[in-house]
């Protein structure tokens, strides 16, 4: 309640000739990420994403055939993967699949709270030394 009489103090004082936009504070953005590397089965149902790429922004929506990557990227990221019980990941099990969805920087993981899973190949490259 105290939030709402603030704001509604402030937007009274902007004036009609202001947008309220101006006036909210700023919010931290979560992006929507694609990255891709080994798919992996920590424990029942706890899914990590190996070898990862960077995260690059994207769209939530399944990529586009000439967005999948020819030949499996080697990255140096894991990822936690959230969301996963819309997908089949027994399917794609170590494999090296493209993973899209909201990404969530944390320490000491980061996680991927997924909207799309595409496989890019049935085997997983080996993991950088």
């Amino acid at each position: 309640m105290t939030t709402l009489v603030l704001f509604i103090g402030l937007a009274l004082r902007l004036g009609s000739g202001q947008a309220l936009a101006q006036a909210a504070p700023a919010s931290t953005k979560i992006e929507i990420v694609s990255v891709t590397g080994c798919l992996q089965e920590a424990m029942p149902n706890n899914w990590t994403l190996t070898s990862a790429t960077d995260p690059v922004p994207s769209s939530a929506n399944a990529p586009a055939v000439k967005d999948i990557p020819a030949t499996p990227p080697d990255g140096k990221n894991v990822f936690s993967l959230i969301g996963v019980s819309q997908f089949n990941l027994p399917a794609h099990r170590n494999h090296t699949v493209l993973i899209k969805g909201l990404f969530i920087k944390a320490t000491p993981m980061s996680r991927v709270n997924m909207t799309s899973v595409t496989m890019v190949s049935s085997s997983c490259v080996p993991a950088p030394k």
